[in-house]
């Protein structure tokens, strides 16, 4: 009876260790995996879909021809410099002080403009 009640626990333990010595993969270990190979730069994304933009909407502060800073405002204000794609498309006139839209993408560790949306200016009392 003694025997019966030492055995039981050395099995379970045995069972819990034979994964982890034989080389297998838990399921907390693969999806940390995915999720790293996934937010690998320079990596393309697996499935086939298009890389998704972010939005940031605020003021224009400054802009040159290569960059663009963009600052919201508000109880935790927050300011971004975005460089331009080639290829970048605006609707209106991006310029000083004009509130816009930045629709962007981190390549190589910096944000980077795709699109900008200029918002226009409504008439008082209403957004």
């Amino acid at each position: 009876m003694k025997h019966a009640r030492m055995l039981a626990p050395l099995a379970l333990a045995a069972a819990l260790v034979a994964p982890a010595l034989s080389g297998a993969v838990s399921p907390a270990d693969a999806a940390a995996k995915r999720s790293s190979q996934a937010a690998a730069p320079g990596r393309p994304a697996k499935s086939g879909r298009a890389a998704t933009y972010r939005q940031f909407t605020g003021t224009i502060v400054a802009l040159d021809a290569s960059s663009l800073t963009v600052e919201k405002g508000g109880k935790t204000p927050k300011q971004m410099v975005f460089a331009r794609h080639a290829a970048m498309r605006s609707t209106g006139d991006v310029e000083k002080d004009a509130r816009v839209t930045v629709y962007w993408r981190e390549e190589a560790g910096q944000p980077v403009a795709h699109r900008v949306v200029v918002k226009t200016a409504t008439a008082e009392g209403t957004r």
